[in-house]
């Protein structure tokens, strides 16, 4: 059954014509799961399915810049690039033609504009910057708890100079671990800090935080990251992009719809992630109990769960 957020990606103001062909080729040739890439976009794996299937060849160009992120490529190589149909074209004879005396004047104001479009696509394209970074952190977690968060920095191109990644974590907040290790960051509520060398392609950081005891349920939590890029003489100061906010809530961080269980669907996102991260101090084992029962719950006293069977 087609969810809302399907629909809405039909017809968008916002929206990007996308080839369906080319996204699953270069999936497949770089080895990444519908599921891996549906986590990064913040979708379904059958929504992925149906944007490779060009069932919506039309999407948001949010979702396709985080796509694009996701598969490592730059995003005009998964646009579709069309050309106008011969029934689109005009026919000469059937414009009026102006009088020989306005001619000049209507060539004159046709390359004005043509030099001013010109002049705003350099402006732009030095504008733009050659790498992002997206954000994933789970949509629940529960008080004591480790939670993971993830970072993907895409370099566009090769980038010789470092770059800078800053994340303020929430008030009481602690960082386990992370991968790869950060430059400071070990006191609650400190600027975590990585330095990330020159290179081309994505760098993925990862890192593990203990939420406080007595973080209060029913209440969200926001991070905070900025990158740092040096693009030439300009540094540039951008916000990540990407999920930065998390509901605390009796639930755990890979009960991605908050049902009180681990079903199938979530299962393989939950093992990707903590596989990633298996040095970094996160419970599979947990996560592989409360699967196989028929749910959990929340032990308010002890800050734990508790499998059902």
């Amino acid at each position: 059954m087609e969810n809302l957020s399907d629909k809405n990606e039909k017809a968008t103001s916002g929206s990007v014509a996308i080839e369906g062909v080319t996204i699953k080729t270069v999936r497949e040739t770089k080895k990444l799961t519908q599921l891996y890439v549906a986590s990064v976009v913040g979708v379904t794996t059958d929504t992925i399915s149906r944007w490779e299937n060009n069932r919506y060849p039309t999407i948001k160009r949010e979702n396709a810049e985080k796509l694009a992120m996701a598969l490592e490529v730059n995003l005009d190589e998964i646009l579709r690039h069309e050309t106008a149909c011969p029934s689109e074209e005009v026919v000469e004879n059937e414009l009026p033609q102006p009088k020989k005396k306005n001619r000049r004047g209507l060539l004159l104001a046709i390359l004005i504009i043509a030099l001013i479009i010109i002049a705003a696509f350099f402006i732009l394209s030095n504008m733009s910057s050659p790498v992002a970074a997206v954000r994933w952190i789970p949509k629940y977690s529960a008080p004591g708890e480790l939670m993971p968060v993830q970072i993907t920095v895409n370099r566009m191109d090769n980038t010789s100079r470092g770059l800078i990644i800053k994340e303020k974590l929430p008030p009481g907040w602690r960082l386990v671990n992370a991968m790869p290790p950060a430059a400071s960051g070990k006191a609650p509520s400190e600027e975590i800090k990585w330095l990330i060398p020159g290179g081309s392609g994505a760098v993925r950081i990862s890192y593990v935080v203990q939420l406080p005891q007595d973080a209060a349920l029913d209440t969200r939590a926001e991070l905070h990251g900025t990158i740092f890029v040096h693009t030439g003489s300009i540094n540039r100061a951008e916000a990540i992009k990407g999920n930065d906010r998390v509901t605390i809530a009796p639930l755990h961080w890979a009960d991605s719809n908050g049902d009180s269980r681990i079903d199938d669907s979530e299962i393989m996102p939950a093992y990707y992630i903590t596989e990633e991260m298996k040095s970094l101090a996160l419970d599979w084992s947990g996560i592989e109990a409360i699967w196989s029962g028929s749910g959990y719950s929340w032990d308010q006293t002890r800050k734990e769960f508790k499998v059902t069977k």
